[in-house]
């Protein structure tokens, strides 16, 4: 039976892409690890590969196509013996095949994916598609009937962990004859959500200007991202906000020094390296903060992974730096610096902008003195940080004297960092920043 390939999702998040370009024709002979396509996200340009072998029957969706929703048929792969007459109307009545595996583009640094057959040469045909006791076909892929029977499984026992509950090779491996499929658990009835609200329609907003002139800017895929991701924080995270105001004449003639030593090496720290080091520490210092929200958990983290958000045109990114308290200034420069050229370029692997625990969104050099940033779920909390301005103050013995102090607020999530928490850990970081000799101890 004539089998579909579905649009991978290549991100948690991702719901749909664009289709870019196909790398494959209908009638190609097609094996395990052969790239077919090339999927636009909102961050990136990914190619994935086929997991099965067989010959490109039926191309459902033209490339440059976008909005393509996750799981949805996007070619049909027919199997040995069958021709592009088996293929029902648009795919229809074909299988799903398990979703090919994301690969990022090779400057990317991705590791390549799939389900290879075992022996390329091998002209074995895989046993015909199983059936279940009443008669319903079970899906496996060719590769998983083949080695279910050599090692004389019965694929009726065995639950399927690829897309739609087909069966994949890893399962029949782990698979031992007489398993039973795991029974799933019963889900726990989740409370009902409040329905978001919603602005006024498109046409409605339209109608509100009919006679100006204007411009329509179609939304591309990263702005939808972003507007949905945002919405979806500021609708459901409890935020609550922290200020303070940070000396930094200390750290400036000491990261002066710094990088006076360092020029020979090339190397320039800017105030920000010091912050993603600030808030490294400090996240070491209050553990109970280096925390993000699960739905009905709270997952506190042990390395102190940091986000950096980093504009680029049409929106940004929030690549991040892992292990950063363990790292030092230099090495978070550079290592911020690549992250943020690529980040600019679109060449981010998603692994490189997924996760942390904790976000830093400098808005200091734009001349911004201080705002309030949008927490980036699942983080637990987001430090917007200010420009650094000269402002009279009064010193210790009551004086008053003239220092360089930069704004800062810290936006918490209530339900993973309550305020008192919050306070400790922005004291931290106020501390680190004050003292900047500590960070090198």
């Amino acid at each position: 039976m004539p089998t579909e390939i579905l649009m991978p999702a290549l991100s948690p998040t991702m719901e749909e892409g664009a289709l870019a370009k196909w790398l494959v024709k209908e009638g190609d002979t097609v094996s395990s690890g052969d790239l077919l396509a090339e999927i636009e996200t909102d961050k990136a340009t990914m190619e994935f590969e086929a997991v099965d072998e067989g010959v490109i029957g039926k191309i459902l969706v033209a490339e440059g196509t976008e909005g393509v929703k996750v799981n949805s048929p996007i070619a049909v792969l027919l199997e040995e013996g069958e021709s592009a007459e088996d293929i029902g109307d648009a795919g229809g009545d074909s299988k799903p095949a398990p979703t090919p595996d994301p690969k990022p583009r090779a400057d990317e640094g991705g590791a390549d994916g799939g389900e290879a057959p075992e022996g390329r040469g091998e002209t074995t045909s895989a046993p015909a598609a199983p059936k279940s006791a009443d008669g319903e076909r079970i899906f496996a892929s060719p590769l998983a009937r083949r080695i279910a029977a050599d090692k004389g499984l019965n694929l009726a026992q065995i639950k399927g962990s690829g897309p739609r509950g087909r069966i994949v090779k890893a399962d029949v491996e782990k698979a031992k004859p007489g398993d039973k499929p795991a029974e799933a658990a019963p889900a726990e009835a989740a409370p009902a959500a409040a329905a978001p609200a919603k602005g006024p329609s498109a046409d409605a907003v339209a109608a509100m200007y009919e006679g100006r002139e204007y411009e329509e800017i179609k939304l591309d895929g990263m702005r939808k991202t972003i507007a949905a991701r945002l919405t979806e924080a500021k609708q459901s995270i409890p935020h609550f906000y922290l200020r303070r105001d940070i000396r930094l004449d200390a750290l400036l003639k000491f990261r002066g020094e710094l990088n006076s030593q360092l020029e020979g090496r090339g190397v320039k720290l800017s105030v920000n390296d010091f912050i993603i080091k600030a808030c490294a520490l400090a996240l070491q210092s209050v553990p109970a903060a280096n925390a993000v929200w699960a739905g009905d958990r709270v997952l506190q983290l042990k390395p102190s992974d940091v986000a950096v958000a980093v504009a680029i045109e049409g929106g940004l990114f929030t690549p991040v730096l892992k292990d950063a308290e363990m790292k030092s200034l230099s090495t978070l420069s550079a290592e911020m610096k690549d992250l943020a050229t690529r980040a600019r370029d679109r060449k981010l692997a998603p692994q490189e902008y997924q996760g942390g625990s904790f976000a830093v969104s400098n808005l200091g050099m734009f001349g911004i003195d201080n705002f309030d940033a949008v927490i980036n779920p699942p983080h637990g909390a987001i430090l917007a940080v200010g420009a650094g301005v000269k402002k009279p103050v009064v010193g210790k013995d009551g004086e008053l004297t003239v220092a360089t102090v930069m704004s800062v607020t810290l936006s918490v999530d209530h339900r993973v960092i309550d305020g008192a928490l919050g306070a400790e850990l922005l004291q931290h970081i106020v501390d680190n920043l004050e003292n900047p000799m500590v960070m090198l101890a």
